[in-house]
């Protein structure tokens, strides 16, 4: 009977050590983070400044935070793109300067399938997006303000699988409005009406995907380099335009990308 109480006592203060750890393991988070650039065209439309279309070429940097815990379907979602682009009409006698910066915050629910080589990601981010265009030309109001605040649903697919005995990822990943706020001034409308006046014309705009269409897709592949580090090349396209205030403005970005990944667990520390 000694012997067996033994047993039991030590069987319990094992099992009392292991539940720290598990409960540990739990609020463990597991970050994946990616930091990459890009290269590639734009398109740019915008009436306020200019009826004429212009292209170029411009350049991205795009930083990705994906935050999930061991056995919980949602994750976390957190990108941060600026972009930079130098544009010319057809004529190539005037020039524009565009930049922007897009933040997108959001939550996932997962579902592993395949023996979890397939996951599938649904759920909604929210979009803030700040930038401008400079016309080059104009001497009367040679620039637009860029403001957008959205809502937009999200999907998101992976899939890993092995080549070459390395593993490897495929992920794509698209984004499409549903409704939100914009700052734009009215037709024939100058910023010193808006801001020295304070004359408001109808400048802060409810938006739906009807009077606001935008689509932004993001397809890349992921090689394994190290236990740490991943190689990440793709292709980003972001495609933002509007219709409203007798104005239209779109801006399409083209970008080929490439950058590193890495993943790593982050456990709370406990007093």
């Amino acid at each position: 009977m000694k012997t067996i109480s033994k047993i039991l006592l030590l069987f319990a203060l094992l099992s009392l050590t292991h539940l720290p750890l598990r409960a540990q393991s739990d609020s463990a988070k597991i970050i994946t983070s990616s930091r990459m650039i890009g290269i590639g065209g734009t398109g740019i439309l915008d009436t306020y400044l200019s009826a004429e279309h212009f292209k170029g070429f411009g350049m991205s940097f795009l930083a990705t935070v994906e935050r999930k815990r061991p056995h919980r379907r949602w994750s976390t979602l957190m990108e941060h793109e600026a972009n930079l682009s130098y544009v010319h009409d057809r004529s190539n006698s005037r020039k524009e300067l565009e930049g922007a910066y897009n933040f997108y915050w959001g939550k996932l629910y997962n579902w592993q399938l395949l023996d979890n080589r397939l996951t599938l990601q649904a759920g909604a981010v929210a979009n803030a997006s700040l930038g401008f265009i400079y016309n080059t030309s104009n001497s009367n109001n040679p620039a637009q303000a860029r403001a957008h605040l959205n809502i937009m649903p999200t999907g998101i697919a992976s899939y890993r699988f092995t080549l070459f005995n390395k593993p490897m990822m495929v992920r794509y990943e698209v984004n499409l409005p549903l409704a939100g706020v914009l700052f734009s001034p009215n037709y024939g409308q100058s910023y010193y009406e808006i801001f020295n006046r304070g004359n408001y014309d109808h400048n802060v705009v409810f938006t739906t995907f009807v009077n606001a269409p935008e689509w932004r897709q993001m397809l890349t592949l992921d090689a394994n380099l190290t236990g740490k580090w991943t190689l990440r090349i793709g292709y980003l396209g972001n495609y933002q335009q509007y219709k409203v205030n007798q104005l239209k403005q779109h801006v399409y970005t083209h970008r080929f990308l490439i950058g590193f990944t890495r993943r790593f667990s982050l456990i709370p520390h406990r007093l």
